[in-house]
């Protein structure tokens, strides 16, 4: 069975990852990665690399980031990638090639590739996120693709409502579970050997995107946060890099210069998904308005204060504190951590065994994708 994985950035593929590792070790499967978006990018980690190192062939490298990140960049990366793809898909003959998420030019992949009858399989789908227009773009791809596979029981009740069928539904639970159960995370000495970065010290780490639906808003959002980590003190800044999204270079500027003028922060391209998931694993309380809060946190369980409507709709586990982008509430939200009991264990997106369920479906199904 011939499968073809898209992967536009290291946020998805770090979720990819343990079903890459079960398609690759099955002879059943031939498997083929297709990279694009900030994979292919230096300014953004040049990730595709890590594709490499981690031991998977690249059959397709598709440029498609954007010159910029104004509304109009956005937009014509999209018709860049739609163009790029329409030229990758007529190469090849998949039975099924894997999407996951919800980003603007994983979209456009795979729109360009219904034309040419290609079954198409969705991660992630049903979710909400209100605070993006990636939610637009999720719902968009879940009616492209032919097989869904959700994490929750909730999830997968939404792509049946919209897709209007059940038929190739799955709740299968969180890949990020399987990864986080899998995985042999870095001890703190191992991480500070690779990253310089002492994970004893108390420790905040912070992932914050842009909000896409009220672009307008990121300059005061950005300032707000910025004005509360100026206040907060006691702990290591450690501050990841945000997505090529509309305005994401500008916070991007922004989280540099803060960087720049204080010795506790520490700004991180990208860990890789070991790397970032060792310092989830020993960091204090996480920061920010990631997917990764809602999913990989409730794994250890971390605390996680979310900010803004970037991830409005998901469903709220016992560690999140949702809060708005204003300094003050934020610096509330950490001491109300600091306050707060330990968390007991969260188990809502499965149990760790996600890509083993997606490889014994897609033997099942084989015969139906022609």
């Amino acid at each position: 069975m011939k499968i073809g994985v898209l992967t536009s950035s290291r946020a998805d593929y770090s979720i990819y990852y343990p079903l890459l590792v079960a398609l690759a070790q099955d002879s059943f499967f031939d498997l083929e990665v297709i990279a694009f978006g900030t994979h292919l990018s230096q300014r953004h980690g040049h990730t595709v690399d890590q594709i490499i190192a981690d031991g998977f062939s690249v059959k397709h490298r598709v440029e498609t980031i954007p010159a910029g990140d104004t509304p109009t960049d956005i937009s014509q990366s999209m018709g860049t990638t739609m163009q790029a793809f329409s030229a990758v898909w007529p190469q090849e003959t998949y039975d099924l090639v894997f999407c996951l998420g919800d980003r603007y030019e994983m979209f456009a992949a795979v729109a360009s590739a219904l034309p040419f009858n290609i079954p198409l399989a969705h991660i992630h789908g049903g979710e909400t996120t209100l605070g993006a227009i990636d939610n637009a773009f999720r719902h968009a791809i879940t009616v492209m693709a032919a097989y869904h596979f959700t994490t929750t029981d909730v999830y997968k009740k939404r792509v049946v409502e919209l897709t209007a069928s059940p038929e190739h539904v799955y709740n299968v639970g969180a890949l990020s579970i399987d990864n986080l159960r899998q995985l042999k995370l870095l001890t703190k000495e191992e991480f500070n050997r690779k990253f310089a970065i002492d994970l004893g010290i108390p420790t905040t780490l912070i992932t914050f995107h842009p909000e896409t639906v009220s672009f307008e808003k990121n300059k005061e959002h950005i300032a707000e946060l910025i004005d509360a980590l100026e206040q907060l003190t006691g702990y290591q800044l450690v501050i990841t890099m945000p997505n090529a999204d509309t305005m994401g270079n500008y916070v991007r500027e922004q989280l540099v210069r803060f960087i720049d003028r204080h010795a506790q922060a520490i700004g991180i391209e990208s860990f890789g998904t070991i790397g970032y998931l060792t310092c989830m694993k020993y960091c204090y309380f996480m920061l920010g308005n990631t997917s990764s809060g809602f999913v990989e946190a409730s794994f250890f369980p971390k605390y996680v204060v979310n900010l803004g409507t970037r991830q409005a709709g998901r469903i709220i586990t016992p560690n999140i504190i949702n809060c708005d982008i204003n300094s003050a509430k934020i610096l509330e939200a950490v001491h109300s951590i600091e306050k707060s009991p330990a968390l007991a264990p969260i188990s809502v997106y499965g149990n760790g065994n996600t890509a083993q369920q997606i490889v014994s479906i897609l033997k099942q199904v084989r015969g139906r994708l022609h």
